[in-house]
């Protein structure tokens, strides 16, 4: 009876454990994967992708715009003209929620900012579409006699959020349109406190590593301008991207010299011309 007995135990947990890896496998098949890789790093130029960093991960940021290049052969198109410069760190504190910090050269600007990945493509198409946020404060840290007479503390703030909707449609082709809000506390008499915006943008991967890169953003007055107010220019860059697992470079010519958007949207002045335009570059360094 005992040998019996433990046969059938041991058959009914063959059977349960069988049971068990199959409804596994079952839950497994069902999980949702997100695309691969529809962008190679947190940046499309002047602007933001999609993703941020992976979690518990460490993102070194570095933005560099040389000068105008209508100077040509004297300062080597801009190359030795005045220059802007950002760096910034970020950390994934989950895969979906991105934080950081970053100082700019232009206005000894500091800032502080997030990103929130809400939603994920996945490769089965029952999610067609990412959708991430982001937002930044900036504090401009410049001596207390460029705000004016009339100076309060608060002046020295710009804010900026962005809506990113981005879609992969093929293994080399990333689209993203993003709309946007940008706010300065206090401005010159000739800019506009609020400018919304809309930006399109995209990648186009030729090789393994190597992609081409887009972006056009429309400004968007929210108030009625000011008959002497300055005309406001919209924003276009394109360049190559050059990726691996731990980097990605990114050498572009665009009109904006600022980095934060909020001054690029509100403030810019360059012409979408040969003039107006500029060499720049991004480098990406992530340490997992």
């Amino acid at each position: 009876m005992k040998k019996y007995t433990f046969k059938f135990f041991i058959t009914l947990l063959i059977a349960a454990t069988s049971t068990i890896a199959f409804a596994q496998e079952e839950t497994e098949e069902k999980v949702e994967k997100p695309v691969r890789t529809p962008w190679e790093a947190s940046t499309l130029i002047e602007n933001q992708t999609i993703i941020g960093s992976y979690a518990k991960s460490l993102e070194l940021i570095i933005h560099h715009r040389f000068g105008g290049m209508d100077n040509g052969f004297t300062d080597l198109f801009g190359i030795y003209a005045a220059s802007n410069i950002r760096m910034g760190l970020q950390y994934g504190i989950t895969d979906k929620l991105t934080v950081g910090i970053g100082t700019e050269k232009a206005n000894k600007y500091q800032d502080v900012n997030a990103k929130y990945a809400i939603l994920t493509q996945t490769r089965s198409g029952s999610m067609p579409i990412a959708l991430s946020v982001y937002a930044s404060v900036t504090l401009d840290s410049r001596e207390d006699q460029f705000f004016g007479d009339n100076y309060a503390f608060t002046d020295r703030f710009s804010y900026f959020t962005q809506v990113i909707v981005a879609r992969k449609f093929t293994d080399a082709l990333s689209v993203q349109i993003a709309p946007s809000y940008s706010h300065f506390n206090s401005v010159d008499s000739v800019f506009q406190n609020n400018k919304g915006g809309v930006m399109i943008g995209g990648r186009y991967k030729f090789t393994g590593t190597m992609s081409a890169m887009f972006e056009y953003h429309q400004p968007i007055n929210i108030n009625t301008p000011r008959d002497y107010a300055t005309d406001i220019q919209p924003g276009l860059a394109f360049g190559l991207e050059i990726s691996t697992p731990t980097h990605a470079f990114q050498v572009f010519a665009t009109n904006y010299q600022g980095i934060m958007a909020q001054k690029n949207y509100i403030m810019n002045t360059n012409k979408i011309d040969g003039e107006g335009l500029l060499l720049g570059f991004n480098i990406i360094v992530r340490f997992q």
